[in-house]
């Protein structure tokens, strides 16, 4: 009797790869991921930014390489065969390891992107801190944008890397550390009644009206001074568009209003206005840091231990802070 070990003769087999053969063209891969995404050639080539006929020879080569066929042409598209799906989410995996290697080596060569809000805010002073104490070595880029509103997405999709601004709410699949607590202070003219103190309590401000332009609809930092207002009966005005910092402190100046700012805020000098700092309590504005846990890019991680390390906790004794923002400011870091 006759012994053999081809046991599934009429199975088809998979090809024999001897050593040294074999090796599959990522070029090639990617090509035939994205046919299998867009279903026509052309479209893929696009995508790709190839030729049609460029694509065409990639997955030519990629079957004659795997020995075995994986797309075939229809009217309707490229349709997968059996070996075509079979092979699909290896192909997946590998174009996304290669993506996720690239974005690696990307990001160690790139600058630490940094969504400060404003230029004139505390944030800058924050990042400002963190490259002197890194002795000018990091390389950072400065964005500006519309604070937690547009920083959610932002992060996510990695167009930046890591943003300062107020929490507020719930901020899924975030990394979160506390940052900084800002004192606020009071902006008067030179003529009014509360100019010559060194300090003004907030009971002082009860009744009266402060004006907050720049106080946009649904941001962070308007949702903060509601609460401040209900907590100590003062009205919050956010009437008038906001012309910039220029045109708001020469309102001030001009005796109008009465405003509050950050106490590290950048705001243009103007000989007719005075800055106050605010006490017994001392309203303090909620800086975080926040950026996406999966963000690999060398510096954020300097970055967050250098805030973690500076970060003084909020004191209730002395301090105010809306009744959301306590838990956080008292725990420390967490993602939310």
């Amino acid at each position: 009797m006759e012994l053999s070990n081809n046991r599934h003769a009429d199975k088809s087999q998979p090809p024999v790869v001897h050593e040294g053969e074999g090796d599959l063209d990522l070029a090639a891969v990617r090509a035939f991921f994205a046919v299998t995404e867009d279903r026509y050639f052309s479209e893929a080539a696009a995508r790709l930014g190839i030729s049609q006929q460029a694509i065409s020879k990639r997955i030519a080569k990629l079957e004659s390489d795997l020995g075995m066929r994986l797309l075939s042409r229809s009217r309707t598209g490229a349709e997968l065969t059996e070996d075509g799906k079979a092979f699909l989410p290896h192909a997946r995996a590998l174009v996304n390891a290669a993506d996720q290697a690239l974005a690696v080596l990307r990001g160690r060569r790139r600058p630490l992107r940094i969504d400060v809000l404003d230029t004139r805010t505390a944030a800058i002073d924050l990042v400002q801190g963190f490259y002197e104490a890194v002795g000018r070595k990091a390389d950072i880029e400065i964005i500006s944008s519309e604070g937690l509103r547009s920083a959610r997405g932002t992060l996510a999709r990695g167009t930046v890397d890591a943003a300062f601004c107020r929490i507020s709410g719930t901020v899924e699949d975030l990394t979160c550390l506390p940052a900084y607590l800002e004192p606020v202070h009071l902006l008067v003219s030179r003529d009014h009644p509360l100019a010559g103190r060194r300090q003004v309590e907030m009971a002082r401000l009860a009744g009266s009206t402060v004006w907050m332009p720049g106080n946009a609809a649904g941001s962070e930092w308007a949702e903060y001074h509601c609460h401040l207002g209900a907590a100590f009966d003062i009205r919050i005005d956010t009437s008038g568009p906001d012309f910039g910092y220029e045109r708001f402190v020469t309102e001030v100046g001009a005796g109008r209003q009465m405003s509050l700012v950050g106490e590290r805020s950048r705001l243009p000098w103007h000989p007719d206005t005075v800055q106050i700092p605010l006490v017994d309590p001392v309203p303090v504005y909620p800086w975080s840091l926040l950026h996406h846990p999966q963000n690999r890019h060398p510096t954020l991680r300097l970055l967050a231990r250098h805030i973690t390390d500076n970060h003084q906790p909020f004191d209730p004794r002395r301090q105010w802070l809306p009744d959301p923002d306590h838990a956080f400011f008292t725990t420390g870091p967490e993602r939310r």
